[in-house]
C-alpha cells in the first residue's frame, strides 16, 4: 500500500503578512530619516543629561490617572448602551488591553468586546457601534484641541491638517443621518440594525461629558509635559504646548506604525523644533513614549490572572447598578 501523501502546507496569508511588514517597514524609515539628520551621539548625550528619577515618577504619575480616567469613560459607555457595571470590575480588562495594543490595537478592541459580549450577551455589532462611538469621540477631543492650536499659531501645521476637522464633521453627520435611517436605502438598513444602535442611543449630555472627560485628560497631559521636560533642560511655553502638543497625541495615535513609535517623535521635532534642540526633542518623547506605553503595561501585567479567569472561566452574571 502506498504511504498517504503529506498534508499540503498551508500557504502564508500574503495580505496578512504585508499589514504585519508594512507598519514594521514604516517605522524603521521613520526612524532611519531621524538619525539621518540627528546624529546618534547627539541623542545618547541628551539622554545621558536628563534626570530621569523625578522624570519617571511624574510620568508614572500621568499614566496612573489616564487609566484611572480612561476605565472611567469606558465603563460610562458599557452603561448607557449595555448594561451595569462595576468600575472596579472593568479595571483589570482595560488594563489587559494596554497590553495587547502595543502590539496590535484592533486585537485589543476586539478583546474588549469579547470581555462585555460575555458578561452581558451583547450582539458584537453593537458592541462594535459601541467601541466605534468612543473611538470617534476620542478623536473628536483631540481634533478640537489641535484645531485650535493650529488656528493659534497660523502658518506653523501643514494646511491639508485643517482639512481634517471638516472630513470629522462629515463622518459624524454622516454616521448620525444614517443611525436615523437617513441617506436613503443604506440609511434605513444600517438604522434599523445593532451596528449604529449606540450612536442612535447617543445623547449630546452624554457626548459631552465624555469629551469634558477626554478634554481634562489632554490638559493634564500638556501640564505633565511641560513639567517633566524640564528634566530634560527642556523649556517650552505652556501655550506653545497646548496648542501643538494635541497634534502630536493626533499624528501619534494613527495606527500606521509599530507601537505608534516613529510618527510621534517625528512631529515633537516637527512642532517644536524650534523651541529646544533637536536630539533633546527626540530623546524626550521617545523617553515619555515607551514610559507611558511600559507603564500601561505593568498595569495589564498586574491584572492580567484576573482577566484570563473572566474571560475563560464560569461566565459570571452581570453587576448591580453600583458604580
Amino acid at each position: 500500500m502506498a504511504p498517504p501523501e503529506p498534508a499540503p502546507k498551508p500557504r502564508p496569508d500574503r495580505p496578512a503578512l504585508l499589514r504585519q511588514a508594512v507598519p514594521l517597514a514604516l517605522t524603521l524609515l521613520i526612524f532611519g530619516v531621524i538619525f539621518w539628520r540627528i546624529p546618534f551621539d547627539r541623542f545618547v548625550e541628551a539622554l545621558s543629561k536628563a534626570d530621569i528619577p523625578p522624570f519617571l515618577l511624574i510620568m508614572a504619575c500621568m499614566s496612573t490617572a489616564y487609566f484611572l480616567v480612561d476605565t472611567f469613560v469606558l465603563s460610562r459607555m458599557i452603561r448607557w448602551f449595555h448594561g451595569p457595571i462595576r468600575y472596579r470590575e472593568l479595571l483589570p480588562v482595560r488594563a489587559a488591553t494596554y497590553i495587547v495594543s502595543i502590539i496590535n490595537t484592533q486585537l485589543a478592541q476586539a478583546g474588549l468586546a469579547l470581555y462585555i459580549h460575555r458578561r452581558f450577551g451583547t450582539p458584537l455589532a453593537k458592541l462594535a457601534g459601541t467601541v466605534g462611538a468612543l473611538i470617534l469621540l476620542e478623536v473628536t477631543n483631540l481634533y478640537l484641541f489641535a484645531t485650535l492650536g493650529m488656528l493659534s499659531f497660523p502658518g506653523r501645521a501643514p494646511a491639508a491638517l485643517l482639512l481634517a476637522p471638516a472630513a470629522l464633521a462629515v463622518v459624524w453627520w454622516a454616521v448620525m443621518r444614517a443611525a436615523r435611517g437617513g441617506l436613503g436605502p443604506l440609511g434605513r438598513r444600517l438604522g434599523s440594525g445593532e451596528l449604529l444602535a449606540s450612536f442612535r442611543e447617543l445623547r449630546l449630555r452624554q457626548a459631552a461629558a465624555v469629551l469634558a472627560l477626554k478634554g481634562s485628560m489632554t490638559l493634564l497631559s500638556v501640564f505633565v509635559h511641560g513639567q517633566a521636560l524640564r528634566f530634560f533642560g527642556i523649556e517650552i511655553p505652556f501655550l506653545h504646548l497646548l496648542a501643538f502638543l494635541p497634534v502630536v497625541f493626533f499624528i501619534g495615535a494613527l495606527p500606521v506604525t509599530v507601537a505608534h513609535l516613529g510618527t510621534s517623535q517625528a512631529a515633537w521635532i516637527f512642532f517644536f523644533r524650534g523651541q529646544a534642540p533637536e536630539a533633546d526633542l527626540l530623546a524626550y518623547s521617545l523617553a515619555s513614549h515607551l514610559t507611558f506605553m511600559l507603564a500601561n503595561g505593568c498595569f495589564g501585567l498586574v491584572f492580567l490572572p484576573r482577566v484570563y479567569a473572566d474571560l475563560f472561566g464560569a461566565r459570571r452574571p452581570a453587576s448591580p447598578g453600583a458604580p
